[in-house]
């Protein structure tokens, strides 16, 4: 976990911002979380746990800072909640989501399965994908073995 901070750390002094104790207790939050895709208020309450003194506001701009920053994805799967998942270095694109739309679970899948139309959309159309995102909605397994 420290490597990561100090690598975010990197990439907010390059920006022009500092890592203060507030975002330091937000990153910490989302890496102890990073697969529930928690919401800015999830965050608020986890990060209050162990910074009482930490305000919503302050939690907000900090989720929309390392949004822009590009260093967490703001995600929508269509609930009216925006939701925030730590990007992960090691993958050229982020994850895709498999969402129940009867139970809310959701799922991820790692793999990218995009690539081979990436290539074909260069190839075909002259377009560069820099990134993209997948959100699959449908029925859960659990909740399939349940009718």
């Amino acid at each position: 976990m420290e490597a990561r901070i100090e690598k975010i750390k990197q990439q907010l002094q390059s920006q022009g911002y500092k890592l203060t104790l507030q975002r330091e207790a937000t990153l910490r939050v989302l890496l102890e979380h990073e697969a529930d895709h928690l919401s800015a208020e999830d965050v608020f309450l986890l990060v209050k746990e162990k910074a009482p003194e930490i305000g919503l506001a302050t939690v907000y701009r900090t989720l929309e800072l390392l949004s822009e920053l590009h260093v967490v994805e703001k995600l929508n799967f269509g609930d009216g909640v925006a939701r925030y998942d730590l990007r992960n270095d090691n993958n050229q694109h982020h994850h895709h989501h498999l969402i129940c739309i009867k139970c809310g679970s959701m799922d991820e899948v790692k793999e990218d399965w995009l690539l081979p139309l990436e290539e074909k959309l260069a190839v075909e159309y002259g377009f560069t994908v820099i990134d993209h995102r997948l959100d699959f909605q449908g029925i859960c397994a659990a909740c399939n073995k349940l009718e």
